[in-house]
């Protein structure tokens, strides 16, 4: 039962909120989580987990060098009025701070990805890895009966019905069936789940972004933060220009301050159109993370500023994806992130309407979907095209590598399949002599491992995104054992970069300026620090952990310390 005066209010149950929530707790205070839907965890529990912090602490213990210096050098060139922005200065600055006060105080634990690069690697303070942190693997049952009401991760990204995956399970699993080695860690995986749902209703052993929901949820219930699940806030509570509470269907709750952590605006359609090309279209792959309310609007109608409005290509305020799309047996319509499963694996190549090549597959996920949009009329959707070998060992989206029948997805449409190249253009729409010539031309070049129109492979980070095992170029095999395959993918979002307009403390402001007092934003609610741009892996669950404890002290009168 909710009580009705707290020292802070926190809307929204992602990692930004239960940052927020958590560290406010911490500080001694009354803190409220309220969350709209029946669980926990938002669009973080079915993420990557990636968390981008520049210049960590953890860094030069694991043998990585990096510097504030070389961070800012990086972060100007890539991301647009970074140089001007007090935001990003209080993100690189304090960033580390934030996340040393989280493992001080709290149960999140966070460790390096020492080789995964910045997505533009040959940039001047770009680094191999490091500066990505990730959630260290997690046992659900030290959440107890709350397991139950955190968001479980989709289905198709686990195998069995419940087991997760971890980024270092995956090439284990690849070389199965010729490792004995890997063999017998699959068969111990394999195991540890089935002995594990014995007692819970999937594996309990959590990785990627569940296990970060799970940390900080597991951190606010140990903090004394008062949860309230299925909770919808109306508005806001405004006396004298001052935000002091909320309303709720069961009345009104104060506190000294409120924190806006709802996960942005991809779930409010007529918002997100004013940011977006219209090609883009209203696909969000975040679709699944049960938003069903937007702080952004209690925030505007309070007097908030948004984000200024563009739908040009080059300027759109997402975070973008590739996503191939389904029905799934309730109706409900599945989305599948190509971020890195298969794009830059050796033997796959994406073409537009005419059979063409239009792209690099191996470049990150936003610039892919980027390409996608400056080509709208001929590359949306795009075709990723592959053959028999390439589907048994990476699998296509939501086919999984080694899938002994794929009859299902054949026939709902989702994968094409056919005998011949020629057979294949003619079930994708697009011209039989032109995807002939492009699969041939492609495959010259690539039985040497050279892609000689898009040089796919040519930097580390599309090297990280290959197949290791396979030489000499890990992102480039010909296409050349029938059957083919193809599936469609189209621009969606993993999250708006888009949303309220906020000080490098985390306080919202209005149109001209002025600050609404006690009232604060994170996460994907607040415009983006990286301002649309997209330099590594983790840069929206880094600023969402880092403004999330900035925004509980400021609004509590603390100072950040460790």
């Amino acid at each position: 039962m909710i009580d009705h005066n707290y020292d802070l209010i926190v809307i929204g149950a992602g990692a930004a909120g239960l940052a927020a929530a958590s560290a406010g707790a911490t500080l001694g205070t009354r803190v409220l989580l309220v969350e709209s839907t029946s669980r926990v965890g938002g669009t973080t529990a079915i993420s990557g987990g990636m968390v981008w912090i520049p210049a960590n602490h953890k860094m030069r213990p694991a043998g990585i060098d990096d510097s504030a210096e070389a961070s800012r050098r990086y972060v100007e060139q890539t991301v647009p009025d970074a140089a001007h922005d007090a935001r990003m200065r209080a993100f690189l600055d304090l960033g580390d701070t934030a996340i040393r006060y989280l493992e001080a105080h709290t149960s999140l634990k966070l460790q390096p990805v020492k080789r995964y690069p910045d997505y533009y690697p040959d940039l001047p303070g770009a680094t191999a890895g490091g500066r990505v942190l990730e959630p260290v693997t997690f046992d659900a049952r030290e959440l107890g009966r709350d397991f139950a009401l955190l968001r479980d991760p989709l289905p198709e990204f686990m195998l069995f019905g419940g087991m997760m995956i971890s980024r270092e399970d995956i090439p284990k699993l690849r070389r199965m069936n010729r490792s004995p080695a890997a063999a017998w860690a699959a068969l111990k995986l394999v195991c540890r789940y089935a002995m594990q749902r014995v007692f819970a209703h999937r594996g309990t052993t959590l990785v990627l972004g569940n296990a970060l929901a799970a940390r900080l949820f597991k951190s606010a219930r140990d903090a004394g933060v008062e949860i309230s699940l299925g909770t919808r806030v109306e508005s806001l509570i405004v006396d004298e220009g001052r935000v002091t509470g909320i309303r709720t269907g069961s009345g009104e709750v104060r506190a000294r301050a409120v924190v806006l952590a709802t996960g942005g605006i991809s779930h409010d359609p007529a918002l997100r159109s004013k940011f977006v090309p219209k090609a883009a279209g209203e696909r969000s792959a975040t679709a699944n993370a049960g938003a069903s309310e937007s702080g952004v609007r209690i925030a505007r109608n309070a007097g908030a500023a948004l984000s200024r409005p563009s739908s040009d290509v080059d300027d759109a305020l997402a975070f973008w994806v590739p996503v191939s799309s389904w029905k799934r047996a309730d109706g409900s319509i599945g989305y599948f992130p190509h971020t890195v499963t298969d794009r830059a694996k050796p033997g796959l190549i994406a073409v537009n309407r005419h059979g063409k090549r239009f792209v690099n597959e191996a470049v990150s996920y936003h610039e892919f979907v980027r390409a996608q949009l400056r080509q709208a009329d001929d590359a949306i959707p795009a075709w990723l095209i592959c053959d028999k070998r390439f589907l048994w060992k990476y699998g296509l989206g939501r086919v999984r590598p080694f899938a002994l029948c794929t009859q299902r997805d054949v026939a709902s449409g989702y994968l094409k399949r056919a005998k011949t190249l020629d057979a294949l253009a003619d079930s994708i729409g697009a011209p039989r002599e032109a995807l002939r010539a492009t699969v041939t031309r492609f495959n010259v070049g690539a039985r040497d491992g050279r892609d000689r129109e898009f040089n796919r492979g040519g930097d580390i980070y599309q090297r990280h995104l290959g197949d290791g095992d396979h030489g000499p170029n890990p992102c480039v095999a010909p296409i050349e054992q029938a059957p083919y395959y193809a599936i469609a993918v189209y621009p969606a979002d993993l999250g708006m970069a888009a949303g309220i307009v906020t000080d490098e403390h985390a306080r919202v402001l209005c149109d001209d300026g002025t600050v609404i007092d006690g009232l604060y934003a994170c996460g994907n609610d607040m415009h983006s620090v990286m301002n649309g741009a997209y330099p590594g892996p983790g840069v929206t669950l880094g600023p969402a952990l880092v403004f999330g404890v900035l925004a509980a002290h400021h609004a509590l009168g603390h100072k950040l310390d460790v």
